[in-house]
């Protein structure tokens, strides 16, 4: 995700070198978040803590950062180690800082996350201009991390934190240096400096991760289940919508275990009773308002995200029908149909248990949009059990769908299945991809040119104004601005968007009921139903 508006940070090409000083006072720091909404989520706490500590944030220009006009005392990098991939990333990241850095623009370079989690022995190896390493557990010693202590009159040199003292390699660990003695142990996530739009956010229900798949370095990385206590949860909701969050996307490793580990026997289907009780608490933002379609009231959406199938109950399935703050969206990577293929990967599921579920999703909840991925070319895939997956993406017809190619990591089963003469091809795996992706494509198309020709109606949520301006069109826009939104069925940063053209000036967050008009590839284009009514319509001469 290093694409997003996170703060970025940029590479000068500086020609005057600054003071170097690591005990100099830190006063301002650009921070990179990537991967997931997950790490978002970090990044935004950690920013919050710094905040707090009157540490400036600075986004980057990058002539003015070339030029001096604006620079920053400290870098933070919060790093994604999912995949090789996602660590190559990480890593062009974090040498492009220590450039800085060793040029004097930067003072201190910090490095968090899931590389770091993942590989700490070898992150001074890989870059020794890092002063300071922050584990996923640890994230509350940021400020410990960019400010070191300043020098006391009584002693001849700055204290500063040890680069690797943050870096518990567990939970458990984390929870006994803090002197937590209570049951359960979760990282608090409130008083965020938030990195999304002010309409939308992130609210993390769970960490960690108790399913052990074959390909998966999750619990490595980010360890066992540990999920928030259900008031702490309601909280941040709280918290989250005072702060301007019309939509609320929740998240964790695998939000339908939720509360197995603490005990807490309502699970998720208590958990969305009792948010979808805060969204409408009298005076809440939610308490206001009518259905829209789709389901959420105009003072909120709340989306569920990352849900296990093989977790996933009739209870479950019925607290997203009829909880009206709950749109009826869902999020449930499937990885795979087959079943040897499932055996291998351990996803504790199969295909008459998968199709079983996505029958009762549509069946008890009208409407609902299922957004899956699936990991073609997993070590020892044949062609038969490739196909097999893709006539299964074309009879079902998931409203979104994300494919990823296998990528063997070490230490799990599967990157032992790869080492050991089982991997798939890759140019294979790159047909299999592409013909994955086409097939959805057909499927995603079709479905459309339906919502065009029959121009459906739909409420929109606008994430931004383009700036753009569009030309009157014979019985599709009346011309207008262009603005950049989502429907029930659009999750940010993963599906596709929904193009609004409108008369009238429309703000980010604004809830706008529209008429699909036409569309642009997997993008819809849309009028809000007032411009709908006025649109022009021309006569052809043949």
């Amino acid at each position: 995700m290093a694409d997003l508006a996170f703060l970025p940070l940029l590479v000068p090409n500086v020609k005057t070198p600054m003071p170097t000083s690591a005990s100099d006072d830190i006063q301002s720091v650009a921070f990179v978040s990537l991967g997931c909404p997950k790490n978002l989520v970090d990044s935004e706490k950690m920013l919050g803590l710094l905040a707090e500590d009157g540490v400036v944030p600075v986004a980057f220009d990058e002539e003015a950062f070339a030029s001096g006009e604006q620079t920053a005392d400290a870098v933070v990098i919060n790093t994604c180690g999912f995949l090789e991939a996602s660590k190559d990333e990480s890593m062009d990241e974090i040498t492009r800082a220590a450039a800085l850095k060793r040029q004097g623009v930067i003072k201190r370079l910090i490095v968090a996350g899931c590389l770091v989690q993942r590989h700490r022995a070898k992150m001074l190896e890989w870059c020794p201009d890092i002063d300071a390493l922050i584990g996923v557990y640890d994230r509350d010693r940021i400020i410990e991390a960019v400010r070191p202590p300043r020098k006391r009159k009584d002693q001849s040199a700055a204290v500063e934190l040890p680069v690797y003292s943050s870096i518990a390699t567990n939970a458990t660990l984390a929870k006994q240096a803090r002197h937590i003695d209570t049951p359960g142990y979760y990282e608090d996530d409130s008083a965020r400096l938030r990195l999304t739009p002010r309409h939308y956010a992130y609210l993390r229900m769970s960490e960690g991760c108790n399913q052990n798949c074959a390909f998966c370095t999750i619990p490595s990385i980010r360890g066992k289940m540990r999920s928030k206590p259900p008031e702490r949860v309601a909280a941040e909701l709280r918290e989250l919508m005072l702060d301007g969050a019309f939509e609320i996307n929740l998240i964790g490793q695998d939000t339908t275990s939720y509360g197995d580990d603490i005990g807490y026997a309502p699970g998720l289907t208590g958990l969305l009773q009792l948010l979808d009780q805060t969204m409408q608490a009298p005076g809440s933002p939610g308490s206001l308002g009518h259905e829209t379609s789709g389901g959420g009231l105009p003072g909120g959406w709340l989306r569920l995200m990352y849900a296990y199938p093989s977790k996933f109950t009739d209870e479950m399935i019925d607290a997203i029908a009829r909880l009206s703050t709950v749109v009826k969206y869902i999020d449930m990577p499937l990885q795979h149909i087959n079943d040897q293929v499932l055996d291998a990967m351990r996803r504790h599921t199969s295909r008459k248990l998968i199709e079983t579920l996505l029958d009762k999703l549509r069946t008890r909840v009208p409407g609902i949009a299922i957004r899956t991925t699936f990991i073609t070319g997993f070590p020892g895939e044949t062609d038969a059990q490739h196909r097999e997956l893709v006539d299964f993406v074309a009879d079902f017809g998931f409203d979104n769908m994300g494919v990823f190619a296998y990528s063997p990591e070490p230490g799990t089963p599967a990157g032992t299945l790869y080492q050991q003469g089982h991997a798939v091809d890759a140019d294979v795996v790159e047909a299999r991809l592409d013909e994955l992706m086409r097939t959805q494509q057909a499927v995603v198309f079709a479905r459309n040119d339906e919502l065009a020709e029959s121009q459906a109606v739909v409420d929109v949520l606008i994430d931004e104004d383009t700036g753009q301006r569009v030309e009157k069109t014979a019985g599709v826009t009346s011309g207008g601005g262009l603005y950049a939104g989502r429907t029930y069925a659009q999750a940010p940063q993963i599906d596709a968007v929904t193009h609004v053209v409108s008369r009238e000036p429309l703000a980010p967050g604004e809830l706008v009921r529209c008429k699909i008009t036409a569309c642009d590839g997997y993008d819809l284009i849309a009028v809000p139903v007032e411009d709908a009514n006025a649109v022009m319509r021309l006569n052809v001469i043949r």
